[in-house]
């Protein structure tokens, strides 16, 4: 399939320079979307993963139907204030401040394999602060998986030699 027929870009989103990458049209393709969580999940099936860690909110659309396909359980990583329960919170920088991630502080056993999913790696920030989150609460971050990688940004450098898998991969400005 190629992927980027199957994604829309828009210009000048959210500010001017910006060409976002807008998985919608992707989602709306029942095909193009079954196709996508089965190419995320096939470099997964024989590798144990007890959890699959998803980043809000796009994150979610593909973690849920991968965390089924290979039997394992969902941990949503949430923005501040979202969870109920004892809560671990994991802060990373951006353009302009710091924003944090939280998840659940018993979402994770000692040991579990676990796998990130996000639909997009920019400059790896977030997945970065993901990473962090994950091995404080014990787990072991096996792989990260991205619809999108917008390696332009180089993202990876903040990810420490983790194993790192994307669908579709811009090595250019969209």
């Amino acid at each position: 399939m190629n992927w980027k027929e199957r994604l829309r870009v828009i210009r000048d989103f959210p500010k001017p320079g910006i060409g976002f990458i807008d998985i919608t049209t992707l989602l709306g393709d029942p095909v193009a979307f079954e196709e996508a969580v089965e190419a995320m999940t096939e470099p997964l099936r024989s590798r144990g993963v007890d959890k699959v860690v998803c980043i809000e909110s796009r994150g979610f659309l593909f973690g849920a139907p991968m965390a089924l396909r290979l039997g394992a359980g969902l941990v949503p990583l949430r923005k501040p204030g979202k969870l109920p329960a004892k809560i671990l919170r994991e802060e990373y920088s951006l353009e302009y401040g710091v924003d944090s991630i939280e998840m659940h502080a018993d979402a994770l056993r000692e040991g579990e394999r676990v796998v990130i999913v996000d639909d997009l790696l920019a400059t790896g920030g977030t997945a970065a602060a993901a990473a962090r989150l994950v091995e404080r609460a014990g787990g072991r971050v096996e792989a990260m998986l991205f619809l999108v990688e917008l390696a332009f940004l180089n993202g990876r450098e903040k990810l420490n030699g983790r194993e790192i898998l994307s669908i579709v991969r811009y090595d250019t400005e969209a």
